[in-house]
């Protein structure tokens, strides 16, 4: 009986609406499920271990040892300075030591801890932050498959694996802009009755300030939006100058720190960008309008950039303009020419189609308004480099998702085949379609992880069969040469490096160099060997007792700039008074006279 009684229960059950005993009508009812409903778990299941797969990879990059660039020359270099030095000091002769560095505090407390991989995964954790704030509002939005979508299409734009397999600062403002602005439309949600997101947001900007100055570009477009949604939605313009003053002072102040520090030893808050003009205006008797003039008519003299790209590239003027538009198609990360970085059209190809979702209007069109006044100001302002648009690729995530969602939903309405006899085989055809194209713009994005990979090479320092000198030797030309200063100049020995790309992290003795990679000092050395005391005269008010050189570049500068003459002339005075004490794979250390 007790057989009997759990088989009547099992029978009740089944047996309950919602409910398909016969197994091809349960198949018939998943398949009418929509794709990406948060009822559908296939794609979760592959979105989730796609995200899951891409962390494991890059977590295997970022435990191999530092080589990235800015990392060698600034990120790392400058916290790595202030803690031999005992704290924080100023560095006159690296121009970039008087950025805004909340992030690379984070880094000095690394370093401090005697890890110099920790910061990749510090950086790494700000685009998967940013990953996830883009994950809940779509998820809000659309549902979960959808939030899961974009976090993909963000974390796996290459652009976003490079930098998060590198020890930049970049993906740390991407998520503070991004916070801000998500924030904002928060409080705008509330129908401005909540401040506290309006505070956020104010915060979340200042952040960003404080981490580069490329966040300025969002601070005054945000704050402009602040002001234009608040008087659109409410007619109230004293109201709307209220919060944005309340927006501009927050984030100032949160911010302000580095640009008191600045503004305390150059006298600009924004060294060394706008040099000139604080200048003027600290040494020029002239009213301000004047001051501003001389700076204008100054720059009107130099080569526009439209001229340099044709000069340098053989760029047409529509070529140049429409950088924006070819930097999502064209990029490279080892080419100036080509941006600097890797993008996926998949941003810009889903992104107009986000018009179709009513629901949303005003927040797509927000996202589009941002997206559209910071690629145009950054295009003017600064150098055509894919990561100085960081700020606007999640709210193009956003967009594209929009679109993407738009599209899904207008097939996804039955009287659009109602004419169509075999309609619902139509309908499966045309989203197949379209999921098959997504995937197809996704592939680039796999396949540039892997060159990444294959790149790096991480899996033999990390199983111990290669050391970290070794694997530094393999990524970076000039490792032998810091590995020669460390083993073998005295601990008092004070560096100049010349042509040598400004990369000092790896030093463990004093050294400088300068913005234009030491060429103005090596020019004025070749003037000045027209007379040999005036030479060792400046040589000696440089104050060094080692000088590095990168010998091919420096000959193909001397070579350009000067004649054989003036070459021999110089030449014949270093060889008098400096001594060779390394030379290999075109770098050379000269110990000069005391």
């Amino acid at each position: 009986m007790a057989s009997l009684s759990k088989t009547k229960s099992f029978s009740n059950i089944v047996a309950k609406p919602g409910f398909n005993t016969q197994p091809l009508g349960a198949f018939k009812a998943f398949s009418n499920t929509p794709l990406f409903a948060a009822g559908n778990f296939i794609p979760f299941c592959l979105l989730f271990s796609a995200l899951g797969l891409l962390l494991l990879m890059e977590c295997l990059l970022n435990l191999t040892p530092p080589i990235s660039r800015d990392g060698m020359i600034h990120h790392l270099a400058i916290p790595k300075l202030w803690l031999r030095h005992g704290g924080f000091y100023e560095i006159p002769w690296a121009d970039f030591s008087y950025f805004p560095m909340n992030i690379n505090l984070l880094y000095t407390l690394c370093l401090y801890l005697k890890n110099d991989i920790a910061p990749k995964f510090i950086h790494m954790a700000f685009a998967w932050g940013t990953g996830f704030l883009i994950y809940r509002y779509l998820k809000d939005c659309y549902g979960r498959n959808w939030g899961l979508l974009g976090f993909f299409i963000f974390i796996s734009t290459p652009i976003i694996i490079w930098l998060s397999t590198s020890e930049y600062i970049d993906l740390g403002m991407t998520f503070f802009t991004t916070a801000s602005i998500l924030a904002l439309v928060k409080w705008r949600d509330s129908q401005y009755l909540q401040l506290k997101w309006l505070l956020l947001s104010a915060c979340s900007m200042g952040l960003a300030l404080g981490s580069k100055y490329n966040a300025m570009l969002a601070w005054f477009i945000v704050n402009l939006l602040v002001l234009v949604i608040y008087v659109r939605d409410t007619q109230d313009q004293k109201q709307a100058i209220k919060y944005g003053l309340f927006f501009f002072v927050i984030s100032a102040a949160v911010a302000s720190p580095w640009y008191i520090k600045n503004y305390v030893l150059t006298g600009n808050p924004f060294y060394p960008l706008f040099n000139t003009f604080f200048q003027g205006l600290a040494q020029s008797i002239n009213p301000l309008t004047a001051v501003i003039q001389k700076e204008i008519v100054e720059k009107s003299d130099a080569v526009n950039f439209f001229q340099l790209r044709h000069i340098l590239y053989g760029e047409s003027f529509w070529e140049t303009l429409f950088i924006p538009i070819r930097m999502f198609f064209q990029g490279d990360d080892n080419s100036y020419q080509y941006f600097q970085g890797r993008l996926n059209p998949i941003l810009l190809l889903f992104a107009p189609f986000m018009f179709l979702d009513r629901a949303r209007k005003a927040e797509n069109r927000f996202f589009a308004m941002f997206s559209v006044l910071f690629i145009f100001m950054a295009f003017f302002l600064t150098a055509k480099q894919v990561r100085y648009l960081l700020p606007v690729f999640p709210f193009l995530t956003i967009l594209a998702v929009a679109g993407m969602k738009s599209i899904w939903d207008v097939f996804e309405k039955e009287d659009v085949f109602s004419r169509v006899k075999s309609r619902h085989g139509l309908k499966v055809l045309v989203n197949g379609i379209l999921w098959l194209s997504v995937a197809l713009l996704l592939w680039p994005n796999v396949t540039y992880l892997k060159e990444r990979f294959g790149i790096i090479k991480p899996l033999p320092y990390i199983m111990g069969r290669e050391s970290r000198d070794d694997f530094l030797k393999r990524q970076l030309p000039h490792y032998e040469v810091d590995l020669f200063v460390n083993e073998n100049l005295p601990e008092n020995a004070r560096i100049f490096t010349i042509l040598y790309g400004r990369r000092g992290y790896y030093f463990d003795r004093e050294y400088k160099n300068q913005p234009n990679f030491g060429t103005a000092t090596l020019s004025n050395w070749v003037t000045q060997s027209q007379d040999e005391e005036k030479f060792t005269k400046a040589v000696k008010s440089m104050n060094i007792t080692h000088v590095i050189l990168r010998t091919d570049l420096a000959d193909r500068y001397l070579a350009t700039n000067f004649s054989e003459t003036e070459i021999r002339r110089f030449m014949t005075l270093v060889m008098l008074h400096w001594k060779m004490i390394y030379k290999k794979n075109d770098f050379a250390v000269w110990e000069v006279d005391k």
